[in-house]
């Protein structure tokens, strides 16, 4: 894409995508889609691919997590160069009992699902309606909709098939600097779920207390150990964070076994690892055995990610500021398995992610859109080589 013709091309596409994002927003939230549910997969991928423009071939392609719904890929060709991977996830993590359709209060689109992320999903159905006609500026444009993202324990699958692409854009939920200005993500921390499995001895606990061996107290202080390596402000910016403490079965009944999970999130693998390493293997006659149920990549884009930032910037007319999130994200798995370009959250504003008060604001779905263009016009521009 030349710059007039793409500063055009944006001006022009921007309205029309925001007004179909809003509707196809609406048709995507209204289907209750929780991680792991395979019936309310199909549907949504359903009502994705009844989404999607004409002319666009789509796949199911197997899912990274086992016992799911296949993974939708709708892609197209064009005559030009670039090759460019749209990237979303289907599935929320809000329950089907707690589900509600869209609704709209003021300039507030909430509904569970919202920012995370099917309105990014909306907004990247509509980069690929608003290519349809532009098939000279591409080899290949390509959208996968994954429906594991959010409960994923399992490596991604996906990588491999995308390394001969120029880049992969990621419609995660958008942000603004301090200053206001359009912000995206390029740089990740790396993240981890550690459990801990704690065996120790059950018995009765009012008249042999004694025989037992507690595993819930062992895992009690292997929380206080974790809680103790959190340094955000240190050289790794690690965060700790114990979640869940399973143990028990009666209330007169000494645990004799029991689990613990932490979420850690850190500059690198390498660091969530260690913490791991400074875990006993047992206390007061309690064994313990740790291990990373999940493992996230970082993602490190900074630098690749300043010219095409740049360019859209110039074509839009105003900043595009690269940032960081902690949050981990399917992007960081195409930046560490694929040798391409992988910038992130290019999708709406908005807030509640994974809360019930989760909503987009339908404004930024005009602005965002205007960012997610520019970032794909420089992108098909060669800015990303």
């Amino acid at each position: 894409m030349d710059t007039v013709n793409s500063r055009t091309w944006i001006d022009a596409s921007a309205e029309p995508l925001a007004a179909h994002a809003e509707r196809d927003l609406a048709a995507l939230v209204d289907v209750s889609s929780p991680s792991g549910d395979v019936e309310a997969a199909e549907s949504v991928v359903a009502v994705a691919t009844a989404l999607l423009p004409d002319g666009v071939e789509t796949e199911r392609l197997e899912c990274s997590s086992p016992d799911h719904a296949p993974d939708l890929l709708a892609h197209m060709r064009g005559t030009g160069e670039r090759r460019l991977l749209l990237l979303g996830h289907l599935d929320t993590v809000i329950p089907h009992a707690a589900h509600h359709p869209l609704r709209r209060e003021g300039e507030l689109l909430r509904g569970p699902g919202t920012i995370d992320m099917k309105g990014g999903v909306a907004l990247s159905i509509g980069v690929l309606r608003a290519l349809t006609e532009r098939r000279e500026d591409f080899d290949e444009v390509a959208l996968l909709l994954v429906v594991d993202e959010e409960w994923r324990s399992v490596p991604f699958v996906h990588a491999e098939r995308f390394t001969d692409f120029d880049a992969c854009l990621c419609f995660e939920g958008g942000e603004l600097t301090e200053d206001g200005d359009d912000a995206v993500v390029v740089n990740r921390k790396a993240a981890g779920t550690i459990r801990v499995a704690a065996t120790g001895r059950a018995a009765h606990s009012g008249s042999e207390p004694e025989e037992g061996r507690n595993a819930l107290l062992a895992l009690a202080r292997v929380a206080q150990i974790l809680a103790g390596h959190d340094a955000p402000e240190g050289p790794n910016r690690l965060t700790v964070v114990p979640t869940i403490l399973s143990s028990g079965d009666a209330f007169n009944i000494v645990p004799g076994d029991g689990e613990l999970f932490a979420d850690v999130r850190a500059a690198s693998l390498g660091a969530i690892e260690a913490v791991m390493d400074d875990l006993p293997d047992e206390i007061d006659g309690v064994e313990l055995n740790a291990e990373m149920t999940r493992r996230w990549p970082a993602m490190q884009m900074a630098e690749r990610a300043a010219a095409p930032l740049a360019l859209a910037s110039e074509l839009l007319g105003r900043p595009i500021v690269g940032a960081e999130r902690g949050g981990a994200s399917d992007a960081s798995h195409l930046a560490a398995g694929a040798p391409l370009l992988a910038i992130d959250g290019l999708g709406p504003l908005g807030g509640g992610s994974h809360a019930p008060d989760e909503h987009v604001v339908a404004e930024s779905l005009r602005t965002r859109a205007e960012v997610a263009l520019a970032l794909v016009a420089s992108v098909l521009s060669g800015a990303a080589a």
